[in-house]
């Protein structure tokens, strides 16, 4: 009885996901790297306006991570931000009392884009890939033949107040309600994660035939992925709409970027691995990397490269990394 006491005492204790250490570990250094780059972070402020900058980021990276963690890809997440926006402007058109039923069709609006890939993929086995690359390209030609490449309309400041806008907060100033609603969202999250439906995700993705034989739904698990990764964007949307305005390039790339950051927190692409914790600590991660750059007087263009070279090395990370040793030293 009393050599099974530490036993039970280490099993509960909070371990760290694998991947999460060392995204966390690459975040502190840029954070401190930032801290000596800008004198605007020097203040808690100026650290506060990166997590408002990264808050849309790190909400799609949560929406990724469900689908990338249970095998699939959603491509159409920056083509959905831009439309959500468009639409946005042109049903609110500077209406303030608009904005109470807007923000909520926008929501049902991303959760139905997001069933449909989702229906796609899982009932007529077409690869997530290619279903969720032929959304992006359905919504882009969809924003253009409505806006004929400029957006109308306009957005209320109602609309406007969460992604711009925020609160006092003793020592701190003002705290963005972007940054309380991400901070809510991570919550959310993490615990949906620990429960049941999270768990059988992340074992979809890592033996899909075993779930099936367990009894486990993995069609309707993944369909519900590709809903969350829809609703996940439409948040952002809503965010980035209070943030930047209206523009029909709002959502341009941000479905690379967002891979990107879910492969720089250790999430392996093919499912099976990876913390949503970590999924959204490699967003902040990518986001403080930019804006290093650019405080050093970085290109701009160089965005594109580090993600190229962020995905390529994760991935073939994660290749390496299932190798089993002695097949490496033969070959």
């Amino acid at each position: 009885m009393t050599e099974a006491l530490p036993t039970s005492r280490k099993s509960r204790r909070v371990r760290l996901a694998d991947g999460t250490g060392p995204v966390l570990a690459v975040l502190a250094v840029l954070l401190v790297a930032l801290a000596f780059a800008g004198p605007a972070y020097s203040e808690p402020a100026g650290y506060l306006a990166l997590l408002k900058r990264a808050a849309p980021l790190m909400i799609l990276a949560i929406g990724q991570y469900f689908v990338i963690v249970s095998g699939g890809f959603d491509l159409s997440v920056g083509s959905l931000v831009t439309a959500e926006v468009v639409i946005a402007a042109r049903l609110i058109d500077g209406d303030e009392g608009a904005t109470v039923w807007v923000i909520p069709l926008l929501l049902v609006t991303g959760a139905l884009v997001g069933l449909v890939n989702g229906l796609i993929t899982t009932r007529l086995l077409v690869p997530s890939f290619i279903v969720t690359l032929g959304m992006l390209l359905v919504l882009d030609g969809a924003v253009f033949l409505w806006t004929g490449g400029s957006p109308r309309g306009a957005l209320s400041e109602a609309f406007r107040v969460v992604g711009r806008e925020g609160f006092e907060v003793p020592l701190l100033g003002a705290v963005p309600w972007s940054v309380l609603l991400l901070a809510a969202l991570v919550v959310a999250a993490v615990l949906f994660m620990r429960g049941g439906t999270g768990r059988m995700l992340v074992a979809i993705g890592d033996n899909e035939t075993s779930v099936r034989l367990g009894g486990g739904r993995v069609e309707r698990l993944r369909t519900l992925a590709f809903v969350l990764s829809g609703v996940s964007a439409a948040i952002a949307a809503i965010l980035l709409g209070g943030f930047a305005g209206v523009s029909a390039q709002v959502g341009d790339g941000l479905e690379f970027r967002v891979i990107t950051a879910v492969v720089l927190g250790g999430v392996v692409l093919g499912g099976g691995r990876g913390s949503v914790v970590a999924a959204m600590a490699g967003a902040l991660t990518l986001e403080a990397l930019f804006s290093l750059l650019n405080l050093l007087g970085v290109a701009g263009g160089l965005e594109s490269a580090v993600q190229g070279v962020i995905i390529i090395a994760a991935v073939a990370y994660a290749s390496v990394g299932r190798i089993p040793f002695r097949t490496r030293r033969s070959t």
